[in-house]
């Protein structure tokens, strides 16, 4: 008598080609690919391929994937925080204002700005899940109140709304290097001597290597995204983050501190603002009040290109940081290409249209709506 073999619909097998297509990576990759294929075509000649090139655009994709990171998990937990922005530029004039208006040690000017805007994030996070309001109504309201702090409070102080003068407070510092400094000087020097990068020929800096090393933002933005990634995939918060954002009354009758985890969430959102204004007043020497402007936006806008759902539970920080890598590589390759910068703009739009319907699309292969 002939065995008869049933296959259990619970264990259906799902085709090598259908996992990747729901992969959260997926928009990310495919959006690399045609972008440095497009300006390898177009600007190859442009120098935008040699080491300052590289250097420029990966610069500016690190500023990108340092907010990213934190917009990502923050997404995937089913929220929103639209006053990242505006916390960029507080961050920054707070640093100046204890760093520089009140002369206090530059590390502890550091340290008390990051406690700020981390508090500043949990009460974000505290207020909506304790009033059931959408993050976006809480952090629109945040994202006005921060910048007008922003620019009352040095106007109040120092009759103006740029404060310079960080880098000569930041001389000497333990604690500023790491955020304004370099690394790897002696490697690039010694590519300089081999010929293997270019060397300025005339000038004071002659002999020296056109790239003279690794600034921390790149770091930062490296370390942010190695931990979000083993955070989001390897950690039981990591589940937490992900069920949050699905399911959070499912989550919360397993057991799972959704409140709490949203909240962490927002501070790590902030943690990653402030990361990233720290950075920048290093670089510039000075702190304005109009710094981090539509940052909010971009950083969203890079999350939902590398996969992650609008409506959460869903996304991956690869993704992010390779969308954050295409605003890069777009925004210094039009330069590179000779095409007007304010057409940056309308690529903004255009992929966000196209990445949210793919995610939609995703969405749908996923829960099984048609």
């Amino acid at each position: 008598m002939a065995e008869t073999t049933q296959t259990d619909e619970r264990i259906k097998e799902i085709s090598a080609f259908r996992r990747a297509l729901i992969r959260p990576e997926l928009g990310g990759i495919v959006g690399t690919f045609a972008v440095f294929t497009l300006f390898a075509l177009f600007a190859f000649d442009s120098g935008m391929f040699n080491s300052q090139g590289v250097m420029n655009w990966t610069i500016v994709s690190a500023q990108f994937m340092i907010i990213a990171v934190g917009a990502c998990l923050l997404m995937i937990c089913g929220e929103f925080d639209l006053s990242v922005g505006s916390m960029i530029g507080f961050a920054g004039m707070m640093i100046a204002v204890f760093g520089v208006v009140l002369a206090w040690p530059m590390w502890i000017a550091i340290i008390i700005t990051f406690a700020i805007c981390c508090a500043l994030g949990a009460l974000n996070g505290w207020i909506v899940v304790r009033t059931g309001l959408p993050s976006f109504i809480v952090t629109l309201a945040f994202l006005f109140i921060l910048r007008g702090f922003t620019i009352y409070i040095p106007q109040t102080i120092e009759r103006k709304t740029i404060i310079g003068g960080i880098r000569d407070a930041a001389e000497g510092d333990w604690l500023a290097p790491f955020f304004g400094g370099k690394i790897g000087q002696p490697i690039f020097q010694w590519l300089g001597d081999m010929g293997i990068i270019g060397v300025f020929e005339r000038g004071t800096r002659a002999g020296e290597p056109v790239v003279d090393g690794i600034p921390m933002l790149i770091v930062w933005a490296i370390i942010l995204i190695v931990f979000g990634h083993i955070l989001l995939t390897r950690t039981r918060f990591g589940n937490w983050v992900f069920a949050s954002g699905g399911d959070a009354e499912a989550a919360r009758n397993s057991g799972v501190p959704v409140n709490k985890v949203k909240i962490m969430m927002f501070m790590f959102t902030a943690f990653c603002a402030t990361v990233f204004a720290v950075c920048q007043v290093m670089e510039f020497g000075s702190a304005g009040a109009d710094r981090g402007l539509l940052k909010e936006f971009e950083a969203i806008i890079a999350v939902v290109i590398g996969g992650a759902l609008l409506t959460g539970g869903y996304g991956s920080v690869i993704g992010a940081a390779l969308g954050a890598l295409i605003f890069g590589v777009v925004q210094q390759g039009l330069f590179f290409a000779g095409v007007e910068s304010s057409l940056f703009r309308v690529f903004l739009g255009v992929i966000l249209l196209f990445a949210v319907i793919l995610n939609t699309y995703i969405r749908r292969i996923i829960t099984g709506e048609r």
